[in-house]
């Protein structure tokens, strides 16, 4: 009824604007509400205003209204904003987490191994606040909004914008139209309790719609003749939808709003109001859905639309701001520095970051730079403004809010192998030394890990580091014969290493080392063959790793590479064999020098938004055809955590032992709702062909099959696995809970 209403509205202002020869040409304003994801909407109205031709005067937005209206006001077109809407990651973009492809290569090895991580603030342990600082977002609207860096009154933009937010202190509207624009959109959508107010002008803003979620007056204040409004809330909730304290205070929240928005509708002209009573603010995982009711509704009022551009369009042409290119511009830097460090220095800060001036920049490489800081964990949010100095030319004054030195990090797991375990993490930054990160990790429960090093970072950009280290491995592991347990052995093992490495990006890093490793064996199940005793050896290296993949549980995207050259040498055996419990004279083990090679290669790509297709290449090989079963690859698990093993759906750990290995898995993911997976996998694999003279044999091949299903919890992933093998010939199953050390 509404839209019929409208349209005879626009039958009767065209034929108004007919009858008249001398009108003037009416102004049209255009206001967005806010409404969290299902802003999303507003997009389709603003195609529908595109084709039809209809040229905007004026807009004011709220919150996501906001963020939309500004898009719009600066030059991009419906389908632009679309587009944008297509790129966006909106788990990335509204979380404190650091996407894990801007993490330098150090940092990835260390990122979200613990499901708990407190500050350790004047020698107190800190809870976190779960306020989201929005350093993606400012990110984002950097890059967005960069080529209009230097207007500050945005009366200036290709449309006139205001925007709304609350002071936080008086709950007064601030009406936002001057100044840093990133700044305002950041205030305009800072939901209390969800994102941290933002600083503006001395006050603290939080978001507008708290007092006025759809700005009428304002555009009609700006000038506007004729209002669009395009409302996607619901008003305040029935009293049967109120079921909880939350829902209680988030009613009284907007109380104000709600009496305000009474006295914004009437000022509309052409009101829209859409259908999202089955979604809520955070529904961006439905953006696509939200999206669609948008452009529903845009084409049912695209005949509004067209009748009104038309009758308005006979008057004359509407005048069209210029605006600068709006992808690939650049500004030339002339002169930069920092605000906010205490701990670290503003050298170790640009030299972190890579950033000089006098040079030309757009606003991906300086987000960049940005980045390269941020994946150090040094920092949690890095901001920047440019301050104009003459055309395409400005000064960027970074602030920085630098992290806490020392975070206490926790975990819980559980897998078979290894039984209940507690993880425990200590990392302390610039400790010892500066520019360092110290820490040290304990895994303590039915087996023991533990793990300490001291990362020291060198070279002028900060990308060569010297890295000293100590790894200790307690555990039971089975012996297996012809796929059967046949015993138990003890197994000790502990390294102590010193390695250079150089990480040119944060892709990826490679480096030479030296280790010393001491191993011990005791039987703690008899078996036919025991080994009891110790070896030690030295282990010289080279190594590479690369990292790209997307997410560290269940990526969808990219490729993780780790791939080891060593020479073990100066082996010293103190140990005894047995066979049915006598000592074997003398013994079958070998001890010399060997080189050996170890690769581990992950790709994952994806097929469509709910199927991930993952494939895994694993090879080692011990270059001797001297026989040493101590120092052979231990074959089984579907989650590598001892010391040589060598993945393999459908057996247990341990089960194959052989000196020279490949192995590939092909699989496919499917995530049919959110948290959950479901993996498919099948391998085979290849043993023994580097010792042997003649054709592997096709005892020496083995093929396997796994189906997990997993959910994905807060603190780990829960899975469930049912694993087959053609060679043992035997349904098994594997279960993993947290996250393993």
């Amino acid at each position: 009824m509404k839209f019929f209403v409208a349209l005879l509205f626009c039958f009767c202002l065209a034929g108004h604007v007919s009858a008249q020869t001398n009108t003037v040409r009416p102004k049209i304003g255009l206001t967005l509400s806010g409404g969290g994801a299902k802003g999303l909407a507003h997009i389709g109205i603003l195609k529908a205003i595109d084709s039809a031709g209809l040229k905007i005067d004026y807009i004011t937005g709220t919150s996501m209204g906001a963020i939309v209206g500004a898009l719009y006001a600066s030059g991009y077109s419906g389908n632009d904003i679309e587009a944008l809407r297509k790129d966006i990651d909106f788990d990335v973009l509204f979380s404190n987490n650091v996407p894990l492809k801007t993490l330098s290569m150090e940092e990835k090895d260390q990122y979200s191994r613990f499901a708990i991580e407190l500050p350790f603030i004047n020698n107190k342990i800190r809870l976190t606040t779960g306020v989201i600082t929005g350093q993606q977002l400012n990110m984002k609207f950097s890059e967005l909004f960069f080529h209009v860096y230097h207007i500050r009154n945005f009366n200036e933009l290709k449309i006139p914008f205001k925007c709304m937010a609350t002071d936080l202190e008086t709950g007064d509207l601030v009406i936002m139209d001057t100044g840093n624009i990133i700044t305002a959109l950041r205030a305009t959508m800072a939901i209390p309790s969800v994102f941290s107010a933002v600083t503006r002008d001395g006050k603290k803003l939080v978001d507008g719609g708290l007092v006025r979620n759809f700005p009428v007056k304002n555009v009609k204040e700006m000038g506007a003749d004729i209002v669009i409004g395009s409302n996607v809330t619901n008003g305040l909730s029935k009293i049967d939808k109120i079921k909880s304290p939350v829902d209680v205070l988030l009613q009284m929240a907007f109380y104000r709003e709600a009496g305000d928005f009474k006295e914004e509708l009437p000022l509309t002209n052409i009101y829209i109001h859409m259908p999202m009573e089955e979604y809520n603010t955070g529904s961006f995982g439905s953006g696509s859905e939200i999206f669609d009711v948008g452009v529903k509704t845009g084409r049912q009022y695209y005949p509004l639309f067209k009748k009104l551009a038309d009758s308005i369009n006979a008057l004359g042409e509407a005048k069209v701001k210029n605006t600068d290119i709006i992808t690939n511009k650049t500004v030339f830097i002339k002169s930069h520095k920092v605000n906010g460090l205490r701990k670290t220095s503003p050298t170790f800060f640009f030299h972190l970051m890579n950033f000089d001036d006098q040079k030309s920049y757009t606003a991906g490489q300086i987000n960049k730079s940005i980045r390269r800081a941020i994946g150090s964990r040094y920092y949690s949010t890095i901001t920047y403004a440019l301050e104009p100095v003459s055309k395409d030319t400005a000064n960027i004054i970074f602030t920085a809010d630098e992290n806490p030195s020392t975070y206490l990090k926790a975990g819980l797991y559980y897998t078979r192998f290894r039984g209940i375990n507690v993880n425990v993490n200590l990392t302390s930054r610039d400790f010892l030394i500066p520019n360092s990160r110290s820490m040290v990790s304990a895994s303590i429960g039915e087996s023991t890990q533990i793990e300490a090093e001291h990362f020291q970072y060198l070279g002028r950009i900060k990308n060569i580091a010297f890295i000293a280290g100590f790894k200790l491995d307690n555990q039971t592991i089975n012996t297996f014969q012809n796929f059967k347990v046949e015993g138990a052995y003890k197994q000790n093992f502990s390294q102590t290493f010193i390695n250079f490495q150089n990480s040119g990006n944060n892709k990826i890093a490679g480096g030479i080392g030296t280790a010393f490793e001491y191993i011990r064996f005791s039987p703690s199940i008899r078996s036919v063959n025991e080994v009891k005793g110790r070896f030690t050896n030295f282990k010289s290296y080279v190594y590479l790793k690369y990292n790209d993949i997307n997410q560290i549980f269940f990526p969808v995207k990219g490729l993780k590479i780790n791939v080891e050259l060593a020479q073990v040498y100066n082996q010293i055996p103190t140990l005894t064999q047995f066979q049915n419990g006598l000592r074997v004279l003398p013994s079958t083990l070998n001890f010399d020098n060997y080189t050996r090679l170890v690769l581990d290669a992950s790709l994952f790509t994806p097929i469509n938004k709910r199927f991930t297709f993952l494939s895994e290449f694993q090879a080692g090989v011990n270059f001797t055809n001297k026989p040493n079963y101590l120092n052979n690859f231990f074959i089984g698990g579907l989650n590598g955590s001892f010391r040589n093993q060598i993945r393999f759906a459908g057996l247990q750990e341990a089960t194959i032992n052989s000196s020279s290995v490949t192995a590939l898995l092909v699989g496919l993911r499917y995530n049919p709702a959110n948290n959950i997976f479901i993996t498919g996998r099948i391998n085979g694999l290849v043993k023994d062909f580097a010792t042997k003279r003649n054709a592997t044999s096709s005892k020496d091949a083995l093929t396997g099959y796994a189906l997990t299903f997993a959910y994905k919890t807060p603190i780990g992933p829960i899975e469930l696995s049912a694993m087959y093998s053609d060679q043992s010939k035997k349904l098994q199953s594997y279960v993993l809970f947290g996250i393993p050390f």
